[in-house]
Parts: structure tokens; C-alpha cells; sequence
């Protein structure tokens, strides 16, 4: 305390620790956290938190948070709460209890819980600094707290907080699944402290303080072997040795055992014996409620009058069994007590006084999650509706603070209740539900008995939601083959419900689409065409079914008019429509994903983060930290690199491969993240970093084993080998892709550029064979028909060419490239085309492309092309110049040109109305595109210009139309 009050003093804020108390039952964890305590607010300006776990309550969601959290946050007025809790309200509000769940809200991720409430902590301990944060018997934490505690320990180092724990070492005492946290906080520790037992001098020192020094020393050995130097049990069995007025002698040795079973390991008879009935029915109730406990709450369980709970509390503190807390309410003197007095009660009064407690709970206004750890602990078998009405409740409460395994417990418990046949399956359906975003195996193991008729009908909506929540577990977990089959064999029974029958139907397709391999993908995309030209309506169904077939077109590389068609009658005035949003249960989030990963690839980039940047917004807000917002910091981190902002798209997708690994080994997020981090290394010049990262994470074939990676992973993978010079193994590797891509009809050259890739690759050994794939390359691009793609195909295709062709070819690659949005792909062209041009001898125009490129690049963060380019520049004596930060916004010659360009004015006529050069015109439509994300069709909505803008001489650009893409 003395450290952490001095260097707050001082200015420090990293300054946090964690002190660590273990050691067995009863040693003196509680004395020593008593002492911490005191000394901390004899402190002036700390704030000192204090909780308890409790074995009773270790089940209880969130016990040992709030018990800690809600005074402080309860205490800040209304402007400081908001500032603490930021974005973070809706999640930690109800979670903490601090705030009743919105209407219509949905459950939350647990993740997502524990990020909120990093947080709260991170915005509350410099405002209530030097913060101690202090746990007693963390052993019995629940799990929801644990979880947080033992990862916020990593994070107190970096704010003014001593954190201060006491647990018992034995992991007898950990619940099973507490063990990597009871590991962590005690590698986390910087002080850890294992208490030992007392001496026999020191129990000889109590024995005589309280007994007189007449004490002879065989008396005083006798008895600190019998407490084997427990503090607590010596304490207890001092207390007896002075109400039995035993003399402390040597003949009196042998009853100091006896009493001692009667103190520490006492049975009913000695407690009956001890309180009498009505006090120990007291006790009783006392022990269920665990901490906190208030008095008239356990009299009401116990049905004992107010005269009789007061005289039962006097005789319980007169014993120094109960004592009161600072708040008026009563607790245990020490927990080992109130575990004695449990275990001794009778099964049937124990589970009778529960379902007592569980009804005077509610009663008492404290709400079903309080009941329910009650409820879950009576005996069932006595079909009662109410009770699982009540259950079912409790469970859905549950899920919207996040505590789905508390969830789980209720279901279990209303399922042995038994429900009636009639709402079994539901039952069944809602604990499968309940395990969507922390156990798949659960989740489809439930959701298969709850589609089971032999468990009873479910209502047809229900069997639909079911099947679809079965398929998207299935399909998270790798198994999309699987995913697909349920949707379409229930699909071909749900005859009644034609949108169930639709959204079915649909997520077959989409799964279908994100396999790895498939039997029919030619036959599949035409069923989906057939299946999409005979839509009337634009329900969410129809528009789930428009945007599966713009992906579709899009892999298969038909033409992108015709995709942006079918996407842009997804969207509802440019934002997903109801029913189709990122947080919607209908759907899920794949649906979105899937219809922004079209804009992605149809050089409608700053559409594509718009969405993304919703889905991050959207999972923070619903607290939902887990595979998706990984997943959103992925499709993020993709959009950026494909508009070439490559420093920016390497911090999300790094973002997006933390979350995953957080999850679990090698989950289709992270193998999406992991190829396109190596294609971003790529283009950064940074080959061997990317190499060692794909190598780390086994990024080679056979990759997963059943899930598509994003983009093509063999296509990414041939190009890392063509970045290390391995020619042999990429012309292997990308033909091998090209094979399996053919025969399911995919053609798309900027999803899987593996043609023009491998032309490069045998360009020098077979440059016939080359020459037919980089042409098969372009003429596949030219179909797809966006800039960026037809650019890129030309610019590999001028790779394997040389002289005034290889020119030619690039100059056409530039002036594609400069109407997409695609700036490291434009810069790459204007390098390659500046090189060209200097081995033709055309050295002026290869300075002035050389340029272009460097300032390009440099925006883009593509280091090492910078270097190349600034290598050709002093091949032929020309100081590379030095350049300032692009600027993000357009300037007012570029909105000149821009706003001519949305009204459809080409090029030429926009040099001749400006009176400026062409050249100059395309060199700044060319920063227009790639600043604002969009090619020419999306060109308007990404600068947020309706198409027949008039332009007024010297008119700047409206708020929020800067130029800069939304995400």
C-alpha cells in the first residue's frame, strides 16, 4: 500500500500489482485481507473494493463483480457514469446489475462482458486512484467473475490498482473449469504469499494469552497437534477448552481431541445440540443466501417469526458463528462455518427450504437470477409448468448479462423437471440456443434432439430458426458440407411456410458457396440463378437469396454490372434493410459479410467498409467480441488492402488473428486473417516476415480441410512462393489451384489471381504456355469487367513481355488501375510501367511514372516498392524527390474533376471544360478513385453526390463528403 500510494503520489500510473494470499482452510487468509483492508482506507484519496466468493453462490453470475463494481459505479453521478461506461453501457449496465436490459436486446457474448467492463476499469481507476481492488476465498468465485479477474490482472500493471486475492491452493477446492484461471492469477502474481501453520511456540503463545501461563507445555503440544497449527481451528477449540473449563494440564491432553471433533467437524446432532431446532433452521437459511445475508429474508425460508430471527441471530453472534457486515446485513464469521452448518442439513429439507428460498427471493423483489441458482437446486420430478416457466425465464435473463453457462443450468434443471410433451423440443431448442456463442458441440448435440420427433413436435417456425441455428454451428465448426444438407433435406419438408421454406433454401446456398470443394458448383450456381429469376418480392428472404447470387456471380467472374445489380437491390437507401442486419438473428451474420465481400471485389470499396465499419460498430454495441468481431476486423482489413492501404489493413487483420487465437487453434477466421496478413506482407516488401508467418501457421496445403479460405489460399500461397524466388513449387502450387477452380466455374482473376501469377512463374522456362495464361488471365478479367481487375491481369501480363509491348501493356494496366480504387495495385503499375519505359530509353516519361508511383506507394505503405522504384530512379542519376503525406482529402482541383466525372463527362470533355491537359485530367481522377475507394459506377454515393450534381465554380464539398471512406 505504501508503494502504490508513493508512486501514484509521484505521477505513476503504470504502477499496478497483484497480491496473492493462499494457503489451506481456516490458516488465515480472511484475518490477513481484514488487515489489507484497514490499512488501505486509513489511506487518504484510495478507494478500496472488497468482495467474497461463496461456495453457495459460486454459481451465481457475476456474485463476486458486483459485489465489488456496484458501489463504486452506483456511486458516480450521471455525467461521470457516462463517460466511465462510453459505448460500453447497454453491456456492463446489465451484466453488473447496475441497469435493466433493453427491450428487444440480445444476448450477450461473454467476451464481450469482460472487454466492457476492461473497459470501465481502464476509465475508473484514474479517476478514483490509488485504486485496491480486494477478493477473499476467489476459489468460489463464479466463473464469470473469475474469468474477468484473472484477465484483467494482465491489464492492472498498467494502471494505479493493487489488486489483492486470497484462494485456498488445493485444486479440490477450484471448480474444474476454474483451473487455467487458478494458474494464470498465480503466475500473474508479483507477490504471492502461501501461508504455513502456525509453530508450536506460537500455539503455545495463544494457548497461554488466553488460558493463563499455568499451561503446561504437554497440554499446549497436545493441542497444536490436534489444530495441527490452524489458526481457526486453535481459535475454536480455545473457545471450547474455556467453555468446558478445562484445565490446561497434562491429564486433560485426550479430551482436547473429542472436543475437537465437535468444533471443527461437527455433525447435526452437535449443532442441534449447540443452537437448539429453531436457531440451527435459522443457520440453515443463513447458509443458503451464502453472503450478504439479509435477516428478514432468512427468516421468511426459515418461517420464523421477526421476535424469533432476532433471538436466533443473538444466540448465532453470541456463538461466533454470525457477525454484521458494514451494511447491516449478517455473514458468516468465517465461511468454514457456514459450509459445516449446510452440509449437515437433511437432502429433503435442504431441497424443500430451496424452493422456499427461490419463491421469497422473487417475492422480495430481487428478481429470477437471483432465484434461479435456487430453483436449479430443488428436486425435480414433479412436472410443474410453473417451475419451468420460471426456469425458461430465468435463462433467457441469464443470456442478456451474458452468463450463458448459468443459462444452461436453468434449461438442464427444467428439462429434468420433465416439461410437458408438448414444449420438450422447445426446451430443447432454447438450450441449444443458449450454447451458440461458447460450446458448438453443445449447441448441435441439443438442436438435434430438439429436431427429433421422438422428443415431442416443434412449432414449424421453430423448426426452421432450429435448423438454420444447427447449420450455422455446424458451418462456424468447418463442417459446411453438413450445414448445407440439413438446410436443403428441411427445406424439402417445410411445405407450409414458403418464407422458411426460402430462407432454407437460401442458407443451403450459402454454405455450399463458402466450401472448400464441391461436386456440383456449376450445376449449384444455376439453380441459385434459377432460383433468384423467379424472386417477386424484396422481403429479407429475397434479398438473402440477391446477395448469395451476387457472391456467386462474383466467383464465378461474370460480369460486374451484373453483380452490382443484384447487390445494390439488397441495400435499403445504401444500408442493410431490416431483417438483414449484422446483430439479426434471422440471418446471421454471414449474410452481410457475404454481400460486402461482393463490393469488395467489384471495386466498391468505400461500400464495403461502410458495412464493415457497421459490423464493428454493431458487435461492440451488442457486446459481441468474439469470432464476430474478428471476423468484421478481417472483412475490414481486406477492404483496406484491397484499396491499398497497407499498414491500415495489417493492423486489423493482426486484430482479427488475436481474437481468433483467443478462441480456439486454427479456426476458419484465422486461416482467412493469416492469408490475407501474408498478402499484405507482400505487397509492404516485407517476403520474409510473411514468409514465417506462413510457416507459423501451416498457411500451405492442404490448408483447412473443409472451409474456403478468403480470398483463394492456393492462389495466395503461389504468390508468396513467386515473392521467395521459388518458381518450380509456384507454377505447382498455382496450377494445382487453377485445376480445382476451373471445375467448380469460378473465374474471378482479383479473388484468385493464380492465371496471371502463373504465367510469371514459367514466363522464363515455358514462356508459350505462359503467354496462353496471362492472356486467359486477361481475357477472364475483361469479362469480370471492374478497372482494378483488367489492370491487374495486364500488369502480370506485361511481366513476361519485353520492350515497347511490355509498355504498351502497362500503360494500359495505368490507366485501368487509375479509374479503380485499388492504390497499390495502381502504384505497382506505375513502378513497373516507369521501369519499362527506362529500358526503352524514354527516360523523362519513366521519371515522371516513377514518381507517381514512389508518392503513391508511400501513401499506400508499400515500403518496399518505394525502394524498387527509388532504385530505378538512381539507375539513371535522378535524385529520388522527397515527399510529404499524401493528403486524404481531395483537393479543389480534384473535386473539379470529380464532380464533372459523376455527371458522366468523359475525360477528354472535362480537359477541354477545365481547359487542362488529358493527361492531367486522368492523373486526377486517378486520386479521386483511389481516395474515395469506388471506381466510376459507385464514384457518386462514395463522395456523396447524387449523379446530377450541378457544379458551382468554387463550391466546396458538402459535411461527411470529404472524400474519405466511411469505415
Amino acid at each position: 500500500m505504501e508503494k502504490l500510494c508513493r508512486e501514484f503520489a509521484a505521477g505513476g500510473t503504470e504502477i499496478g500489482e497483484l497480491l496473492t494470499f493462499s494457503g489451506r482452510p481456516g490458516i488465515g487468509k480472511t484475518s490477513l485481507l481484514h488487515e489489507v483492508r484497514r490499512i488501505a482506507k486509513l489511506r487518504d484519496g484510495a478507494t478500496v473494493l472488497f468482495a467474497r466468493g461463496g461456495e453457495r453462490q459460486s454459481n451465481e453470475p457475476y456474485h463476486v463483480l458486483r459485489q465489488l463494481l456496484q458501489p463504486v459505479l452506483g456511486s458516480l453521478d450521471a455525467t461521470e457514469f457516462r463517460q466511465v461506461m462510453g459505448t460500453w453501457e447497454e453491456v456492463v449496465g446489465p451484466a453488473m446489475g447496475l441497469k435493466q436490459p433493453k427491450a428487444g436486446a440480445r444476448r450477450l457474448d461473454p467476451q464481450g462482458v469482460r472487454d466492457g467492463l476492461d473497459y470501465v476499469l481502464t476509465q475508473l481507476a484514474p479517476r478514483r486512484a490509488p485504486l485496491v481492488m480486494i477478493v477473499d476465498d476467489l476459489h468460489w468465485a463464479d466463473l464469470e467473475s473469475l474469468a474477468w479477474l484473472a484477465q484483467f490482472a494482465v491489464r492492472a500493471r498498467e494502471l494505479p490498482v493493487l489488486l489483492v486475492f486470497a484462494y485456498r491452493e488445493d485444486a479440490a477446492d477450484w471448480q474444474p473449469e476454474a483451473h487455467e484461471h487458478r494458474v494464470a492469477v498465480s503466475d500473474l502474481a508479483t507477490r504471492r504469499h502461501e501461508l504455513s501453520r502456525l509453530t508450536l511456540v506460537s500455539v503455545t503463545d495463544m494457548v497461554r494469552a488466553e488460558l493463563g501461563d499455568k499451561a503446561e507445555d504437554s497440554f499446549c503440544y497436545e493441542f497444536w497437534n490436534v489444530v495441527n497449527g490452524n489458526p481457526f481451528e486453535a481459535v475454536a477449540l480455545l473457545d471450547q477448552v474455556r467453555d468446558q473449563e478445562l484445565d490446561p494440564v497434562e491429564e486433560n491432553s485426550q479430551q482436547l481431541r473429542e472436543l475437537a471433533v465437535d468444533v471443527i467437524g461437527m455433525t447435526l446432532k452437535g449443532w442441534l445440540d449447540r443452537l437448539g431446532a429453531a436457531t440451527l433452521r435459522f443457520a440453515w437459511a443463513c447458509a443458503m443466501l451464502g453472503t450478504d445475508i439479509r435477516q428478514d429474508l432468512a427468516a421468511r425460508i426459515c418461517t420464523q417469526s421477526t421476535e424469533g430471527a432476532r433471538d436466533s441471530v443473538k444466540q448465532l453472534r453470541r456463538q461466533r458463528i454470525l457477525t454484521q457486515t458494514p451494511g447491516g446485513n449478517l455473514e458468516f464469521v468465517h465461511p468454514l462455518i457456514g459450509s459445516s452448518i449446510y452440509n449437515t442439513m437433511p437432502e429433503s429439507t435442504r431441497t424443500g427450504m430451496h424452493g422456499v428460498a427461490a419463491a421469497e427471493i422473487e417475492n422480495a423483489g430481487l428478481g429470477l437470477l437471483a432465484a434461479s441458482r435456487h430453483l436449479v437446486e430443488t428436486f425435480p420430478g414433479e412436472g410443474d409448468d410453473r417451475t419451468v416457466r420460471k426456469l425458461r425465464r430465468a435463462a433467457q435473463e441469464h443470456q442478456l448479462i451474458g452468463a450463458p453457462e448459468a443459462a444452461q443450468r436453468c434449461l438442464h434443471r427444467a428439462l429434468a423437471e420433465p416439461p410437458d410433451d408438448d414444449i420438450r423440443a422447445e426446451v430443447l431448442y432454447e438450450l441449444g440456443c443458449s450454447a451458440l456463442l461458447t460450446d458448438p458441440a453443445a449447441t448441435v448435440n441439443q438442436l438435434k434432439l430438439a429436431l427429433d420427433p421422438e422428443e415431442g413436435p416443434l412449432r414449424p417456425s421453430l423448426r426452421v430458426d432450429a435448423t438454420f441455428r444447427l447449420s450455422e454451428v455446424l458451418a462456424h465448426s468447418g463442417q459446411l458440407g453438413e450445414a448445407a444438407r440439413v438446410c436443403q433435406e428441411e427445406a424439402e419438408n417445410t411445405l407450409d411456410d414458403p418464407a422458411g421454406r426460402l430462407r432454407l433454401e437460401a442458407a443451403a446456398f450459402m454454405w455450399h458457396a463458402y466450401r472448400k470443394s464441391e461436386e456440383d458448383g456449376p450445376a449449384r450456381s444455376a439453380r441459385l440463378g434459377a432460383l433468384c429469376a423467379s424472386l417477386t418480392g424484396r422481403e429479407a428472404a429475397d434479398r438473402a437469396v440477391l446477395a448469395l447470387r451476387a457472391w456467386d456471380l462474383t466467383l464465378r467472374g461474370e460480369p460486374s454490372a451484373e453483380v452490382l445489380r443484384h447487390a445494390d437491390q439488397v441495400l435499403d437507401q445504401g444500408r442493410l434493410p431490416k431483417g438483414l442486419g449484422w446483430t439479426d438473428s434471422t440471418w446471421g451474420f454471414e449474410l452481410p459479410a457475404t454481400l460486402g465481400l461482393s463490393y469488395t471485389y467489384n471495386d466498391r470499396i468505400a461500400q464495403a467498409e461502410r458495412l464493415f465499419g457497421d459490423a464493428i460498430v454493431q458487435f461492440e454495441i451488442a457486446g459481441w467480441s468474439g469470432a464476430h468481431r474478428g471476423f468484421a476486423y478481417f472483412l475490414m482489413g481486406l477492404a483496406r488492402f484491397r484499396r491499398g492501404l497497407l499498414a491500415e489493413a495489417e493492423d486489423f487483420l493482426r486484430r482479427a488473428l488475436r481474437l481468433s487465437e483467443r478462441i480456439g487453434p486454427k479456426l476458419p477466421l484465422a486461416w482467412d486473417a493469416v492469408g490475407v496478413l501474408v498478402d499484405t506482407l507482400i505487397a509492404r516488401g516485407r517476403v520474409n516476415e510473411a514468409w514465417e508467418v506462413a510457416s507459423g501457421f501451416g498457411f500451405n496445403p492442404p490448408y483447412h480441410d473443409t472451409a474456403m479460405v478468403l480470398p483463394d489460399a492456393a492462389s495466395l500461397y503461389g504468390k508468396l512462393l513467386l515473392a521467395k524466388g521459388r518458381k518450380a513449387g509456384a507454377a505447382a502450387a498455382l496450377t494445382d489451384a487453377g485445376a480445382q477452380l476451373e471445375a467448380r466455374g469460378w473465374h474471378n482473376t482479383v479473388w484468385a489471381p493464380w492465371a496471371g501469377h502463373l504465367a510469371v512463374a514459367l514466363a522464363k522456362d515455358e514462356p508459350e504456355r505462359a503467354r496462353w495464361y496471362a492472356q486467359k488471365s486477361v481475357a477472364d478479367a475483361r469479362r469480370f469487367g471492374t478497372a482494378s481487375a483488367i489492370g491487374t491481369a495486364l500488369r502480370l501480363q506485361a511481366e513476361i513481355e519485353d520492350g515497347q509491348q511490355a509498355v504498351e501493356l502497362l500503360e494500359a494496366a495505368v490507366r485501368h488501375l487509375g479509374q479503380s480504387p485499388a492504390g497499390y495495385e495502381h502504384a505497382v503499375a506505375l513502378v513497373d510501367l516507369g521501369a519499362a519505359l527506362r529500358r526503352v530509353g524514354r527516360l523523362e516519361d519513366a521519371q515522371e511514372y516513377l514518381y507517381q508511383g514512389i508518392e503513391l506507394a508511400q501513401h499506400c505503405a508499400a515500403d518496399g516498392l518505394v525502394v524498387r522504384a527509388r532504385r530505378e530512379l538512381a539507375n539513371y542519376g535522378l535524385r529520388p524527390n522527397r515527399l510529404g503525406d499524401t493528403r486524404e482529402t481531395l483537393s479543389q482541383p480534384e473535386w473539379d474533376v470529380a464532380r464533372l466525372a459523376v455527371r458522366g463527362v468523359p475525360a477528354p470533355r472535362i480537359a477541354d471544360q477545365l481547359g487542362v491537359h488529358l493527361s492531367l485530367v486522368n492523373r486526377r481522377l486517378a486520386a479521386v478513385y483511389r481516395k474515395a475507394g469506388s471506381g466510376p459506377d459507385g464514384l457518386a454515393s462514395a463522395l456523396g453526390l447524387p449523379p446530377e450534381q450541378r457544379d458551382t465554380a468554387g463550391e466546396q464539398p458538402a459535411d461527411g463528403a470529404d472524400g474519405r471512406a466511411d469505415g
